[in-house]
């Protein structure tokens, strides 16, 4: 409970640092739409009051909304609803003044517009209970389609395969076979983070950084026409769309027609944990040793050497020792220098940045492993242990290790979860499309939505990390116990 109150905490600290600091014209610093915009003053002022109720910002509805609703559209009871001095205008100012909107016109058109500002704390709360996605036959509106059929039921899926479908759901299929681990896949219950913007516009956050990337792969499917056709289409993502243009007519015999592509390229934060994992067996398999080694040669050329290299780790700007491995590597090794030019699919590609992550992680490991082991070595179960004859290597891996690899597999749960968080300087240096840059780069740009997802991510991988930390410390160690006994 103390964890999940310490989520909830600092998602609400995010939540008044951008809603309440950050201006909200800063939202469209990236939009390129505002400034073809601005040339039609109606559409301006529609387009950017959209995006701040899409963001949470303010409630927005207009007089073509209320109209629509009484007479639906392309009536002429509608058009002359929205007129200025329609009797319908009139309702509508008294309605919205009364609920406590703030009332004011289009430029051109002078129709009427109404919005109001969201207090932060209903935009937490708001959040929160969106969170979690549960899929079920009355999710699509009512008004989308009059004529579909609410229920779940057993069906095939565009291979033949067993799948759980559904009619009115979100989603088509609830739970289907494929050829992926763990091959029951299901769209029911879903993690809802909210909307990029203005980068990876209208696509939810965690498909822009757990999406595949790369080049589209086109393989014969059969659509729901009939028709086997080359499509990248993932049909067992499609979704509900109310309006189907075309295309869509032509491919689908329903409104489930919103399907992502499949592509051939690993996601940002599969690419981030590749690298971060490989650079982290690598830092523990060399630096542990080599931390032990230093402390049982202390003061020795061994031990001095290896503080030579830490300090140099820790005092050197790592932009400057990545650059250098990147020259070496690159020049010596005929390695290529940046990411994109063999792609995440060459092993190749991946060596120089991982070789720059671990040289210095290696210098942290050593210094801990240094540090706790020449800590123990001074205790006195040591010093007994000396007394009774017991040799120096056993004294060294049956007690001293023993003990001092304890607060460093504290650390190894979270050090394995936040490898997808990236590196940012070494991805920035070889260009690689991975998790590194996502959250400085949506804060540079007022992409709000990423902000507060990323944080909601890390924020909880941190707490679950911790909580592992614990666990293995548990097994490690017996006298080491979580609970506690109530005294009296």
């Amino acid at each position: 409970m103390r964890s999940l109150f310490s989520i909830f905490i600092v998602i609400s600290i995010v939540f008044t640092l951008i809603y309440s600091i950050i201006p909200r014209e800063r939202i469209f610093y990236a939009d390129t739409n505002i400034e073809k915009l601005q040339k039609r003053p109606d559409d301006y002022v529609n387009y950017k009051n959209s995006q701040w109720e899409k963001l949470n910002y303010i409630n927005y509805e207009t007089i073509n909304d209320y109209c629509r609703a009484l007479y639906g559209i392309a009536t002429n009871e509608y058009s002359a609803c929205v007129s200025p001095n329609s009797s319908e205008t009139n309702a509508f100012i008294l309605l919205k003044g009364s609920e406590g909107f703030t009332l004011d016109f289009f430029p051109d058109s002078e129709r009427v517009y109404a919005f109001r500002d969201i207090p932060n704390w209903k935009r937490v709360l708001n959040w929160w209970v969106q969170l979690i996605q549960i899929d079920h036959p009355y999710r699509v509106p009512s008004e989308s389609d009059i004529e579909l059929e609410r229920r779940v039921y057993i069906g095939r899926d565009f291979n033949g395969r067993p799948a759980l479908m559904c009619s009115g759901c979100e989603h088509k299929y609830l739970v289907y076979l494929n050829d992926k681990f763990p091959f029951v896949q299901q769209n029911i219950i879903g993690l809802n983070l909210g909307i990029s913007y203005p980068t990876y516009s209208g696509q939810e956050v965690l498909d822009v950084l757990t999406a595949r990337q790369g080049n589209k792969i086109m393989n014969n499917v059969r659509l729901p026409n009939g028709e086997v056709e080359q499509t990248p289409l993932n049909l067992h993502s499609c979704r509900f769309k109310a309006t189907r243009d075309q295309l869509d007519q032509r491919l689908f015999t329903d409104h489930y027609v919103e399907c992502k592509t499949l592509k051939d390229g690993p996601s940002m934060m599969t690419i981030s944990f590749i690298m971060g994992f490989i650079s982290l067996v690598l830092s523990y398999v060399i630096g542990l040793p080599l931390g032990v080694k230093m402390a049982h040669h202390q003061g020795k050329v061994f031990d001095k050497v290896g503080q030579w290299y830490i300090i140099a780790m820790m005092s050197i700007p790592s932009v400057a020792y990545i650059v250098l491995v990147r020259f070496i590597g690159g020049k010596y090794g005929g390695l290529p220098t940046m990411f994109p030019l063999l792609g995440a699919h060459d092993f190749k590609s991946y060596i120089l940045p991982i070789i720059s992550l671990t040289i210095s992680s290696i210098a942290g490991r050593m210094m801990w492993m240094r540090r706790y082991m020449i800590d123990q070595s001074s205790l006195d179960y040591v010093k007994f242990a000396r007394a009774k004859g017991l040799g120096s290597n056993d004294i060294l891996f049956n007690h001293i290790f023993k003990n001092a690899i304890i607060p460093i597999a504290h650390g190894l749960p979270a050090a394995i979860i936040f490898c997808i968080s990236g590196a940012l300087i070494t991805e920035s240096v070889y260009s690689i499309p991975g998790m590194g840059k996502i959250l400085p780069d949506a804060i540079n740009i007022y992409n709000n939505t990423m902000v507060i997802g990323i944080t909601f991510i890390f924020t909880t991988l941190a707490i679950l990390s911790r909580f592992l930390g614990d666990l293995l410390l548990m097994v490690l160690d017996p006298r080491i116990k979580l609970n506690e006994k109530m005294k009296g």
